[in-house]
């Protein structure tokens, strides 16, 4: 059986949250979220699914909302920056190649900075959740306080290592599909094509 995975449109910047769940248990989590609780908590009583925590692919306020309210963990990289580290009952820090189990499932947290200092994707099942570090057709900015684009780079050839089935989930709906396998996004995204640092930071302007 493959995790459940249900991608919500949600906030006023075309963010993406996940519901990402093992139905035999009923055991689910939440990544990235981005509407308040009680609009989440509803989804996930549609499908009958307990939350047992939050997976936070960086600290950027647009996709902690309410995480202050919650009585589950909250799981953020060990590397993000104090300044984006926002308040929560339950903090888990997380270490590169951590791997935290979802009923039967296991969820790799993989350190991917360069948006920010603590930027991580989760792996699970043969899909990754990249944030704000890979969309459909672009990459996350790295001008904000503690980005990098020589970082973000090397990140980007860290995910280029997985299998061309791999499927992509971003956090923001800044392309035409909202998610595509890692083989389709290496024919087109431009910033997965470049071949060294300056080509990228050319096409980042």
């Amino acid at each position: 059986m493959s995790v459940f995975i249900k991608q919500l449109l949600l906030g006023d910047l075309e963010n993406f949250t996940y519901i990402i769940a093992d139905k035999d248990t009923g055991e689910a989590f939440v990544i990235d979220p981005s509407a308040p609780q009680a609009q989440i908590l509803r989804e996930l009583k549609v499908e009958n699914l307990q939350l047992k925590g939050i997976l936070l692919t960086h600290g950027h306020y647009d996709h902690v909302v309410g995480v202050d309210k919650v009585d589950v963990p909250v799981y953020l990289s060990e590397a993000e920056a104090l300044f984006y580290t926002p308040q929560a009952k339950q903090y888990m820090r997380t270490a590169d190649g951590q791997k935290i189990m979802l009923g039967h499932f296991v969820v790799e947290c993989l350190h991917t900075p360069g948006h920010t200092p603590g930027c991580q994707c989760f792996l699970v099942d043969g899909n990754l959740f990249t944030g704000d570090t890979l969309f459909m057709d672009a990459v996350g900015r790295t001008d904000f306080p503690g980005g990098s684009s020589q970082i973000l780079f090397q990140s980007l050839q860290r995910i280029k290592q997985l299998p061309d089935a791999t499927m992509i989930w971003p956090g923001h709906h800044y392309g035409t599909v909202p998610h595509e396998a890692l083989g389709s996004l290496k024919k087109y995204n431009p910033f997965l094509m470049c071949e060294d640092v300056k080509q990228f930071e050319g096409y980042l302007g």
